[in-house]
């Protein structure tokens, strides 16, 4: 099942839907947590570290676009990440450290951020948020997808070859993909463990 409406109670080994559908769900509600999650990953992007010969500097975006999918589902995650690059681009100043505008070595991750927000959204409805070792996989698989856009959009946007695209543009940010990871595999399965607690009464 993807981005469904939430059963209100959770059967052990058969999930359905995402952490924001848990009490429900309505059209007025979908815009807000849409509108919500390009917010939050604008906030997240305003954590920046550069990368010494790098145009891409580590933020917290990506940790913030695996999250927004996960939690909100394919179709408002990628609506979110889309709203999020095309604000960005026009001109909101919520790209990393407050910047706007297409950034043309770096556009190929923006665009990923949206396809990545697709596939742990659909990851997480059929149940891979649930527990760690299935998050971990879910978040792998996210931050996999927005490399292998980003990485090649980089090399053909500055002339890079592939190899020294993987350096400046995947290498130094595996450590902190790897400390991201595990955080996520801590959190979403603890939010569901609440959820299922308040929604059985248990």
């Amino acid at each position: 099942m993807t981005d469904g409406t939430f059963s209100t109670v959770v059967v052990p080994g058969r999930p359905t839907g995402v952490l924001a559908d848990a009490w429900g769900r309505s059209a007025v509600r979908d815009v807000i947590l849409t509108v919500s999650a390009a917010a939050a990953v604008g906030a997240a992007a305003q954590i920046v570290i550069p990368v010494p010969g790098s145009p891409v500097p580590i933020t917290g975006q990506t940790f913030a676009v695996l999250l927004v999918g996960a939690t909100l589902g394919a179709s408002r995650g990628a609506a979110g990440m889309l709203l999020y690059v095309a604000a960005g681009a026009l001109g909101v100043p919520w790209f990393a450290d407050g910047t706007a505008g297409w950034p043309a070595a770096t556009a190929g991750y923006l665009l990923a951020f949206i396809l990545a927000a697709a596939l742990t959204g659909q990851l997480a409805a059929l149940g891979a948020d649930r527990r760690p070792w299935h998050t971990i996989g879910l978040m792998a698989a996210g931050n996999a997808l927005i490399y292998l856009v980003g990485v090649p959009w980089l090399a053909f946007a500055t002339g890079m070859d592939l190899a020294t695209a993987l350096a400046k543009g995947f290498v130094p940010y595996l450590i902190g993909d790897v400390l991201k990871t595990a955080l996520a595999a801590a959190l979403l399965p603890a939010a569901w463990m609440l959820v299922n607690r308040r929604l059985t009464g248990r």
